[in-house]
């Protein structure tokens, strides 16, 4: 199952919350350009396994991860590995959008000037650039100075979007990037996140169904810590290989 091709790799990982086992063994890899949908009923693990891939479960008390989850061949558990330097290379972005209380054009250069950048002129091009790429430039060009925080949730959602991809991130971790917007931000967060598949991989923690179908390449359908079932999108929404899928998907359960 391992191949230079995948740029992360989850080899038998098991989630410990003191006693409790969260994750069951759970081995799934993913390709560079894709993006992956994570499903599955709440409490099933699936944001839990999302968190895995960049250490942020590292920030709860009492959690013991064991397996092996690797990033570009490298081991990310490793005491070598540098977190700060990993979850620039794998972002993350939050259910409630989560803006700094500064303006926005700071929201989006905060990364830039915590790795040391100084140039002016640098910071303001790749600002620029992220909020294109997040798809709300049009919305904030003239208001760049003003507080992100009085920005719908929408946009708020887009700036965090474009505060991750400053610093050049090769994954972006999505856990349920939508879940708090109206239909219509959702939408456009949906179709910029297909524009950005060409240059980032993406894996999304949903409970939208249609919206997993939508815009994913691979799906992983999460139940009880275990992973059930991973394939591509149209064959685990059309044909899935296992009962427990085809009860989810069909609202039978969950």
């Amino acid at each position: 199952m391992t191949s230079g091709n995948h740029i992360i790799e989850t080899k038998d990982v098991h989630l410990y919350y003191g006693e409790k086992e969260a994750i069951k063994g759970v081995s799934l890899n993913f390709l560079p350009n894709e993006i992956t949908a994570l499903i599955g009923p709440s409490g099933c693990g699936k944001s839990t396994y999302l968190r895995t891939l960049n250490r942020m479960n590292e920030l709860i008390p009492n959690v013991t991860v064991t397996g092996n989850v690797s990033f570009e061949n490298k081991d990310i558990y490793s005491p070598k590995m540098d977190t700060v330097e990993l979850r620039k290379k794998i972002g993350m972005v939050f259910q409630q959008p989560n803006p700094f209380p500064f303006s926005i054009f700071e929201n989006v250069a905060y990364g830039l000037r915590i790795a040391g950048m100084k140039d002016k002129t640098k910071i303001a091009e790749i600002v620029e650039a992220s909020l294109k790429k997040a798809a709300v430039w049009e919305d904030v060009k003239d208001k760049l100075s003003k507080s992100a925080l009085a920005l719908s949730g929408g946009q708020q959602q887009r700036v965090c979007i474009a505060r991750v991809l400053a610093v050049e991130p090769a994954i972006i971790l999505l856990d349920e990037p939508t879940s708090a917007l109206d239909p219509v931000s959702s939408g456009k967060i949906e179709r910029m996140l297909l524009e950005l598949k060409e240059d980032y991989t993406m894996i999304i923690v949903t409970h939208n169904m249609q919206q997993a179908s939508r815009i994913s390449d691979k799906t992983a359908f999460f139940l009880d810590g275990h992973l059930i079932e991973h394939g591509e999108t149209r064959q685990i929404f059309t044909n899935p290989q296992r009962k427990e899928t085809e009860d989810y998907i069909s609202g039978r359960f969950g």
